[in-house]
């Protein structure tokens, strides 16, 4: 049989995270692609609760405008 794959935890729960702060800025755009939308759990490897709160604290920092909505490049 081969070996298992080690099962991937959410870093959010390795650091027992009860809520996510949506004026934590520099946290919530490590899980924004280049274009500012939000990232899949498959690609971030957060669990499907603390997804839930990323992107909801994602979205009211954009509606705070502590995060911005669209990536303006010239």
């Amino acid at each position: 049989m081969p070996p298992r794959p080690k099962k991937y935890i959410c870093a959010f729960c390795r650091q027992n995270v009860k809520h996510i702060d949506y004026k934590n800025s520099k946290l919530l755009s490590q899980y924004l692609t280049f274009y500012r939308s939000i990232q899949s759990r498959f690609h971030t490897g957060v669990c499907l609760k603390h997804q839930k709160q990323l992107a909801t604290s994602i979205k009211r920092a954009r509606n705070m405008a502590l995060l911005a909505a669209v990536r303006y490049d010239k």
